[in-house]
């Protein structure tokens, strides 16, 4: 997670200090003056990022090691001459070195540039024979960059040496250790955190030359500031002295790198040396190598650091970590991965299925993927998939993460997303919400939310969940930063980790600024979503115009349609489909019809043709022998459909099957609200039967027409009705809210044919910002806005006369005349 290093005020949100801003902003100027004088002739400016980047991160990584270079070389000599070792021992050139990274070659960066000739040969191999001496993590950094290629081809066009010469340049310092320049300035030195912010600063400018989203991977340092308030406050006194922190999308590592400083600055641990351990993974090549790098400078493992998608590939299964901070992509499509996770409807993965209650408490595992279009609470299931049991003296695990506003609602009852929100709100995973400010984020300007979530909730917070709206709580920025035109303050992060530490309800006024907070009940955010049934009633009547359609797929039925009035009856001979393929296709594209290979083979088959002719010759013969009357009562015209079909079947041997039939019953007949009812099923209800189903619906007997069982006035038989899809509704009724009162109430005096269909009901959750915070005002009375206008035409009429030099009389005056 990056951040441009422009705004200084981010510096002391961090608690950083001692960072000269002039030295910091010399250094960038001085490293992006390198692709101009340098790089300009071999390189387009889109790709100058490509050799400044790995050379900043090989500079910073040489100047480390050049006070311990000597001992290394001492070492190596050592373990080769006496020890006689053909592999050497790393454990020792990493003490030797003084990092977990060390470098073999007799070569420094300044021994190469000050030893160099004119032969870009030689100087290119030894450039090589310097890179290979690296440890193994400091080559994958190397490769990830791409970094050997980049060396042949500058060494290729002669700007090699004047690449090294700049990046070994004694005017300026990329060392941890102050210095001094050739006229004897002081050069401050450069710590981890200033460097960091030199690679941000770097990657933004090399952005935007590339017409990139300013600040694709930023995430500004005031936000990671609020994240580990958030995250580290409410467990201040019972910090592990052992503690793992993960970001599964780590950019360039600011989160995790932020995390380790907040505890080391703000609960330091005299008594105890706290043991912070950093996990992350990136997708992106560059970002990996940032982030590595970064590792390895500030003494942490870059081990754990791994390259690739989170999604498809779960580098840390069965790792548990005690916090997760992230700032995930929101809206990236994740459909390239969909194949590591799922098999057409099955989910592969197990982070990403769930295990839910239905309505009647029956246990199910169900899908917990969202719309491929945007995986952002994929990331969420990973991290939750990560969290570590509470007990034995573990305080559990705490998690943060940056979320769009598709999170909180997006996904209907049912669906991955709902799932999701349902398996952490169910099992009070989440402490609160927190709604950004808008133009927060560099590359984006839409609402932003942070996700607060722990398994191991204090008592007060239990079933409990708070909503704070932060979004007017901000101070503008003096210049835009890509999309960013704002920021918190410090006191704005205290005023909100406040809030939430307290949770706190706060009330802002209609029209009125600053922070609001709720605190709602975990089943406050779910609901039961139902069907709302009525009956279908339908006429019929044969005749030929609906039987004609018949003669048609109702998928294929205008290409279908073409081809008949072209070629007419002679399209059922054998092979006509086939000798007219070419010129059926053309048409297909002439018209934009991008049927698929499926389709393209059902239009073209002879079976497909032959089955709907003979539809139509059977609703012919049924027309002949029910006649053209129009039926009423749908249930009494079926029977006689019914009843020809049998006797069809006995003279000529056609027998439609069950489909077949269906779609003659659906050709000849259509809804009408004055015809009958259609009859389902007819069916006794007594005992046991009876009893289950009373237990199923949670009603009396007397309520079951309610649920569309209807009473025949013959002991104990009910018949249900056929639904008509084109009036079925349906209803989000609130998990606290008993869903026959609430038919009964809101439904029924609406639609008094309507039943529930509780064999639909699925549980959803969603949670609405707009729906909590939302205040209405009030329009301003007529007398209100008559008072307004007169006082500004008295203030324009003030205007005028000085405008002119004239008293106010004088201007009414001329008005009047």
């Amino acid at each position: 997670m990056l951040f441009s290093v422009t705004r200084l005020i981010a510096f002391k949100i961090v608690g950083v200090s001692g960072l000269n801003h002039a030295v910091h902003n010399k250094l960038v100027s001085f490293i992006w003056s390198i692709a101009d004088d340098c790089l300009r002739d071999i390189y387009v400016r889109g790709k100058y990022r490509d050799v400044i980047l790995p050379m900043v991160v090989l500079r910073r990584l040489d100047a480390l090691l050049e006070s311990t270079k000597d001992s290394v070389m001492e070492e190596v000599t050592f373990q080769q001459s006496q020890m006689r070792l053909t592999e050497l021992d790393e454990s020792a050139l990493r003490a030797a070195s003084g990092y977990v990274f060390y470098n073999t070659s007799k070569w420094t960066l300044k021994k190469l540039f000050h030893t160099a000739t004119n032969n870009q040969q030689m100087l290119l191999a030894n450039v090589e024979e310097y890179l290979d001496g690296f440890s193994s993590n400091v080559r994958e950094i190397i490769s990830k960059f791409n970094l050997k290629s980049q060396v042949r081809h500058m060494a290729s066009k002669d700007v090699l040496l004047d690449v090294l010469e700049k990046f070994t340049s004694p005017h300026i310092n990329l060392t941890p250790h102050e210095s001094e320049d050739p006229d004897g300035n002081r050069l401050p030195a450069l710590s981890n955190l200033g460097m960091g912010y030199v690679f941000e600063e770097l990657i933004r400018k090399f952005n935007e030359e590339n017409n990139e989203e300013a600040g694709e991977h930023f995430t500004p340092r005031e936000v990671i500031e609020l994240m580990t308030h958030l995250v580290f406050d409410p467990i201040k006194d019972s910090l592990p002295p052992v503690m793992t922190i993960y970001d599964p999308a780590c950019g360039s590592g600011g989160m995790l790198t932020e995390s380790q400083n907040f505890i080391d600055e703000k609960y330091p641990n005299p008594d105890t040396q706290r043991d912070i351990h950093l996990y992350g993974k990136e997708i992106n090549d560059e970002t990996y190598a940032i982030c590595k790098s970064d590792m390895m400078i500030k003494g942490n493992n870059p081990a754990n650091i791994r390259p690739g998608s989170t999604l498809s590939n779960d580098d840390f299964a069965g790792t548990r970590f005690d916090f997760m901070l992230s700032n995930p992509p929101y809206g990236k499509s994740w459909s390239s991965e969909q194949k590591f996770i799922k098999d057409g409807g099955d989910v592969l993965d197990p982070r990403f299925k769930v295990t839910l209650k239905d309505y009647w408490g029956n246990r199910e595992t169900v899908d917990a993927t969202p719309r491929s279009s945007d995986g952002q609470l994929l990331f969420l299931m990973e991290m939750i998939s990560k969290m570590k049991a509470p007990g034995d003296g573990a305080v559990g695990s705490r998690i943060a993460s940056v979320h769009n506003g598709s999170s909180l609602f997006t996904g209907d009852a049912g669906s991955g997303e709902s799932n999701i929100r349902r398996h952490i709100i169910e099992n009070d995973l989440l402490e609160a919400i927190i709604q950004l400010p808008n133009n927060l984020f560099y590359n984006t300007g839409i609402t932003t939310y942070i996700w607060l979530l722990s398994n191991n909730k204090p008592e007060h917070r239990r079933g409990r969940v708070q909503l704070i709206d932060a979004s007017l709580l901000y101070r503008k920025l003096r210049k835009n930063l890509g999309n960013k035109n704002c920021e918190f303050s410090p006191e704005h992060i205290v005023e909100i980790t406040n809030t939430y530490l307290n949770l706190s309800s706060i009330d802002r006024p209609a029209g009125g600024d600053g922070i609001a907070a709720q605190v709602f009940d975990n089943r406050d955010f779910g609901y039961h979503k139902v069907a709302i049934e009525r009956p279908d009633r339908r006429m019929a009547q044969f005749n030929q115009e609906r039987i004609e359609t018949l003669r048609f797929d109702k998928t294929l039925r205008q290409p279908m349609e073409w081809i008949y009035q072209h070629w007419g009856d002679t399209i059922y001979e054998s092979g006509a489909l086939k000798n007219r393929e070419r010129d059926i296709l053309k048409w297909c594209e002439e018209q934009e019809l991008n049927l698929n290979t499926k389709q393209r083979k059902k239009l073209l088959s002879e079976d497909t043709w032959k089955k709907h002719a003979t539809l139509v010759k059977v609703a012919n013969y049924l027309m002949e022998t029910i006649g053209t009357d129009t039926y009423r009562d749908y249930n009494q015209f079926k029977v006689q459909v019914g009843q020809a079909l049998k006797t069809l079947a006995k003279e000529s041997g056609i027998k439609p099957g069950a489909s077949d039939k269906n779609q003659i019953l659906n050709a000849v007949s259509w809804y009408d609200d004055s015809a009958e009812k259609v009859v389902r099923k007819i069916e006794k209800l007594t005992g046991d039967k009876l009893d289950n189903l009373l237990s199923h619906l949670g009603c009396q007997q007397n309520d079951l027409p309610d649920f569309g069982y209807y009473p025949t006035g013959k002991p104990g038989e009910y018949v249900t009705f056929e639904t008509n899809a084109d009036l079925r509704d349906s209803e989000s009724i609130p998990l606290a809210d008993d869903i026959h009162r609430f038919f009964l109430e809101e439904v029924k005096p609406h639609a008094g044919e309507a039943w529930i269909n509780m064999d639909s009901l699925k549980i959803g959750y969603e949670i609405s910002f707009n729906k909590y915070f939302y205040k209405h005002q009030s329009l301003r009375t007529i007398d209100e806005v008559s008072k307004d206008i007169v006082v500004l035409e008295r203030e324009a009429e003030g205007l005028i006369a000085e405008i002119l030099g004239i008293g106010v009389e004088d201007v009414s005056g001329v008005e009047n005349d």
